[in-house]
């Protein structure tokens, strides 16, 4: 999911260089809310496993 999150950046990053604001501003919205939704799956992750008597890395 971070790697989705990094594609869609870089293609707002390309879209506002070269002056495609709308498609740079869709691209941006999409990355951070994937973006977010892998820090949550993250965040429950390291504390399933802390639950489960592991350390977290």
């Amino acid at each position: 999911m971070l790697g989705w999150a990094l594609t869609f950046l870089v293609v707002a990053l390309i879209a506002a260089a070269l002056g495609f604001t709308g498609i740079a501003g869709t691209a941006s919205s999409i990355a951070q809310v994937l973006f977010f939704i892998f820090i949550v799956f993250f965040v429950v992750a390291m504390i399933a496993r802390a639950l489960r008597g592991r350390p977290p890395m």
